[in-house]
């Protein structure tokens, strides 16, 4: 048996200076070449999958993924070019096409670098994100046995597995312009997930559960996770019809993250500039119910969202985008600013740790609160309309009758607008899901279309 890990150990610091010089290699030879400014990133990624399924190993996929862009500005013409091949010759034809590029395009006088004074400062904080796994592929087959062994042992109604699947990975990333600012990030990112099937004589269930960190220490046991996904592929057994109606929607966690999504979504600034969102002109207007606030912390220690610089190489900074229910700033990069005549947010790539702030309480006085209606934990389809706000998509989940879990339901539609969902929430759970770049509890939503 191996006990070498799968992924060598590899320098941040020596890794960023190899990256640094290629970005510094760009933006000479785009320099050189005329461009007037120019903008460069470069990045190597290495990660170590592993996947059992039906008590077996399945497959083990390894990846080490290395490239560079490059955007030139001639003028207010931009081009654009990226390589896989990192050596200098290959950097000077990703220069020039780059060039070429930016020589057919229109002028758009939104193009640009950022202001100089907004780039992050050299002293960039230490966001405690570098956690290397030093795990081998027979030990991380052993995790992912273990949690689909876990979920297959616990109940008898469960009847086959999606697999369980044990990840781990390490990236560097460093962007560099013709500012002068050149900076670094690296980090790691472990997880382990399990799916699986549960059956009784009405038809078949399936259901997942995962565990994610930036290091090791902070997953859940793999049989944990495995466990998990049994119990709740198991409670989802047993679904009865629900008559047509208007009811209170209470969203589980994992539902609310993917809704916070929308919100983010329609405040950000490319969804505005375009005119395909319902909140555009929204600055200094409710959007969310009043005492809810959503907020972003990118400099969260271990974060998954974690960074202390944006895609343009702007400083983040911890700021409101809604603070008790009224727009305060949208999501803006430097070029979605300027199209809307605003300045950026530091938000090129889109938020980062973003929370949604209020009062909580448990899930069982959310419960109590909506008395009779239905709590979803899995949603399906895409009927999500952005420009109106319209909302319907496939859901399923638990029928609610005088404050307790009834029976579980499932092939409903869920159905209003986002608008109206946002300002009539009128509860949320401290049962935050931390497990994405979006933090967020469970949340009741006062009324909704609920078809059968």
């Amino acid at each position: 048996m191996s006990t070498r890990p799968a992924i060598p150990h590899a320098d941040p610091e020596r890794l960023a200076a190899t990256l640094r010089e290629q970005v510094g290699t760009a933006l000479d030879l785009a320099k050189r070449a005329g461009a007037t400014a120019a903008e460069a990133s470069a990045s190597d990624a290495t990660g170590l999958s592993v996947t059992a399924r039906q008590r077996e190993l399945e497959a083990v996929a390894f990846n080490n993924d290395r490239g560079l862009g490059i955007t030139v500005y001639v003028g207010q013409r931009k081009g654009h070019a990226t390589t896989s091949d990192t050596g200098r010759d290959a950097i000077a034809d990703t220069v020039r096409a780059a060039i070429n590029i930016a020589k057919y395009t229109e002028e758009d006088p939104c193009n640009g670098l950022a202001a100089a004074e907004l780039m992050a400062a050299d002293n960039l904080p230490d966001l405690d994100l570098h956690h290397p796994w030093p795990i081998d592929v027979d030990a991380a087959t052993q995790l992912a046995l273990s949690a689909e062994a876990a979920a297959l042992d616990s109940d008898q109604r469960i009847v086959n597995s999606e697999g369980a699947e044990v990840e781990t990975g390490r990236s560097c990333h460093v962007y560099g312009n013709s500012h002068g600012f050149v900076g670094a990030a690296w980090g790691t990112r472990h997880g382990v997930s399990c799916s699986v099937i549960a059956a009784d004589d009405a038809g078949m269930q399936s259901e997942y559960e995962y565990t994610v960190g930036r290091a090791p220490a902070d997953l859940e046991a793999a049989d944990a996770v495995g466990l998990e996904a049994a119990r709740r592929a198991v409670a989802r057994l047993g679904r009865r019809p629900v008559k047509t109606g208007t009811y209170p929607v209470l969203f589980a966690p994992r539902m609310a993250v993917g809704l916070l999504g929308h919100l983010l979504q329609a405040i950000g600034g490319t969804a505005l500039y375009r005119k395909e969102s319902y909140l555009r002109d929204s600055l200094g207007k409710q959007a969310l119910a009043t005492g809810y606030t959503l907020a972003e912390h990118p400099h969260r220690k271990r974060g998954l969202g974690s960074a202390a610089f944006d895609g343009d190489g702007v400083a983040t900074r911890a700021k409101s985008f809604i603070a008790d229910g009224i727009v305060e700033s949208y999501v803006l990069g430097t070029y979605s600013a300027r199209r809307l005549g605003l300045a950026t947010t530091g938000n090129s790539g889109g938020a980062r740790n973003v929370a949604l702030e209020a009062e909580t309480q448990e899930l069982s006085a959310l419960l109590r609160q909506m008395g009779n209606g239905l709590m979803v934990t899995t949603l399906m389809g895409q009927g999500v309309n952005l420009v109106t706000g319209d909302y319907s998509r496939g859901a399923g989940g638990f029928w609610v009758e005088s404050g307790e879990l009834a029976y579980p339901v499932d092939e409903v539609t869920v159905a209003a607008n986002l608008d109206a969902m946002f300002k009539g929430i009128v509860g949320c759970g401290d049962d935050v899901d931390r497990r994405s770049n979006i933090h967020v509890g469970s949340l009741l939503v006062g009324e909704m279309t609920v078809a059968g």
